[in-house]
């Protein structure tokens, strides 16, 4: 069956529209996203703008009509922390269910943790042992830990890439003093939760999902998306560390300009950097592997696990 997942994050609206039986990988037939930013349209009470309700409206219309266009029989609609946290989200999520006639699932951050580490998991298979899986979205960060299917241990924190930048590195380039203080904060956030996996044990793997994590191997030398999903991309902690000052000390444009960074995600990859070197540091992780599978594949996963 042709199924589509829509996925209205805090950076984008994308939707990906696969071909998928129980049993079998899903086969991605076409991928249409829009670049939204939700987590940048909040105004100072955290609330959606009536312009972003707007775009949001219109560009799930446009999503759903794709849909429709390349035959997809099921839409499995769902949103993540933009939305989740927003303080008018509810209104947002009615307001969208009337224009548009999509009823959007509000995933908790420890079900985008699980649906990711999901994924993880049946892309890497048994052999790779006890995982753990990092996430660095536009909103948050997830991390999942286990052995089997469902991690033993998920969590989801306020660190996406999006998130952070729109709050603590206003300037372009960033200044000093609050790259500095952004580094302690999620340093302080993230080694909060570290001894809620240590005491599971040291994993076997570890992978990171995400578009932060492909750009960040990219630029540390890992092979371009040209050259296909079965090619293993590693990002080494070391030359992360190396890069992240330099990275400081760019300008969004200068960003831009290196390999595998889009000039949509350029201004968010200082943050997601410190993010990710905080977690390898803080999970005494060396080298971790990029999995093209997240959030999208785990959603269609668990769908197709229900189907009678």
């Amino acid at each position: 069956m042709r199924l589509g997942v829509l996925d209205v994050g805090s950076n984008t609206v994308h939707l990906l529209v696969v071909d998928a039986h129980p049993g079998a990988r899903p086969l991605p037939a076409y991928s249409h996203k829009a670049e939204l930013r939700l987590a940048e349209l909040l105004d100072a009470d955290g609330a959606i703008s009536d312009d972003g309700v707007h775009r949001l409206i219109a560009t799930v219309r446009e999503a759903m009509r794709v849909a429709e266009d390349k035959g997809v029989e099921d839409v499995l609609p769902f949103a993540t922390s933009a939305i989740r946290e927003a303080t008018n989200g509810e209104d947002v999520l009615r307001r969208l269910a009337d224009d548009t006639g999509v009823t959007l699932q509000v995933l908790s951050g420890e079900d985008e943790a699980r649906l990711t580490f999901l994924a993880a998991r049946r892309w890497l298979g048994w052999s790779a042992g006890r995982l753990l899986v990092l996430d660095i979205g536009g909103g948050s960060l997830e991390i999942a830990y286990g052995l089997d299917e469902d991690p033993d241990v998920a969590v989801s924190l306020p660190y996406g890439a999006g998130r952070l930048t729109a709050a603590e590195l206003p300037a372009d380039p960033p200044d000093p003093d609050d790259v500095r203080a952004l580094r302690r904060r999620v340093r302080a956030g993230i080694a909060r939760v570290v001894s809620d996996f240590a005491r599971h044990g040291a994993p076997d793997q570890v992978v990171g999902t995400s578009k932060t994590f492909k750009a960040l191997a990219r630029i540390a030398g890992a092979a371009r998306s040209s050259e296909g999903l079965y090619v293993q991309r590693e990002l080494p902690r070391k030359t992360l560390e190396e890069w992240v000052p330099r990275l400081a000390q760019m300008s969004a444009r200068e960003r831009a300009g290196l390999p595998g960074v889009s000039e949509g995600r350029a201004r968010q990859l200082l943050a997601g950097a410190l993010v990710a070197e905080a977690a390898m540091d803080l999970f005494g992780v060396e080298t971790l592997e990029v999995c093209p599978w997240a959030l999208r594949e785990g959603v269609i996963l668990r769908r197709l696990d229900h189907l009678p």
